[in-house]
């Protein structure tokens, strides 16, 4: 069983992880696509949360690349847009906040365009978190969530990806019953964490067409700080 990891943003994350993982990619959460009007519909309906439910992304939305935002808005690089959103949502400290930023990304956002899924590990992924779990033979998965401190086991060809979302509010791991792979979700993020015992993460996020930041001995929870003083000093 693997319990749920807590990553501090003093030192890289390779350096943070148990010992039978030696990889790691942080995935990035794809904008929700909804069908055109949807939102005015929402409103017209009254609902207080006009924000699609994961059944709702399921059947209806279709998944935006990061690139196609920052193509749109102007932004540069994964960087400049995760600032972007997280100033958005207030998860930065003022000296960290960009509203310029923000103000671009909002600006240039469709009308029927959404954040990506946060805190939380986006239903789009979970499709093929399963897949990879399984990859290598594997038909249990083991989850951990720390907020409930809930953990169990799970058939992999039983479970969907609502099953899974459905687990814990925010962070959650998951692992195949090897260990070869795990997934975990962070708090104040658009990302998930993609683990590997072997050095194959590149090789799996290019073969899933997943958007990715692959960890090198320098990379932090906070990979969006550019400088050595910002990562220092945190975000939260």
């Amino acid at each position: 069983m693997l319990d749920y990891i807590w990553l501090d943003d003093k030192s890289p994350i390779l350096s943070q992880l148990p010992n039978n993982f030696k990889s790691a990619a942080i995935l990035l959460h794809p904008f929700v696509q909804m069908p055109l009007g949807w939102r005015q519909n929402k409103q017209i309906h009254q609902e207080e949360d006009d924000y699609p439910t994961e059944e709702e992304i399921l059947k209806q939305g279709s998944p935006v690349l990061w690139k196609t935002v920052m193509k749109e808005s102007g932004l540069k690089s994964f960087e400049e847009l995760e600032i972007a959103l997280l100033t958005s949502i207030y998860a930065l400290k003022k000296k960290f906040a960009r509203s310029d930023l923000a103000v671009k990304l909002n600006l240039n956002l469709n009308k029927d365009r959404y954040y990506p899924t946060e805190d939380k590990t986006s239903v789009f992924l979970i499709n093929g978190l399963l897949k990879v779990l399984s990859s290598k033979g594997a038909d249990k998965i083991y989850f951990s969530e720390p907020i409930f401190d809930n953990s169990g086991i799970l058939k992999i060809k039983h479970v969907s990806s609502i099953d899974i979302s459905g687990l814990s509010p925010v962070e959650l791991i998951i692992t195949d019953e090897n260990m070869d792979y795990a997934f975990m979700s962070v708090y104040d993020s658009f990302n998930t964490l993609f683990l590997s015992k072997g050095e194959d993460v590149k090789e799996v996020v290019q073969k899933m067409n997943w958007e990715a930041i692959v960890c090198d001995d320098n990379t932090f929870i906070n990979w969006y700080l550019r400088s050595k003083d910002e990562i220092e000093q945190g975000t939260l």
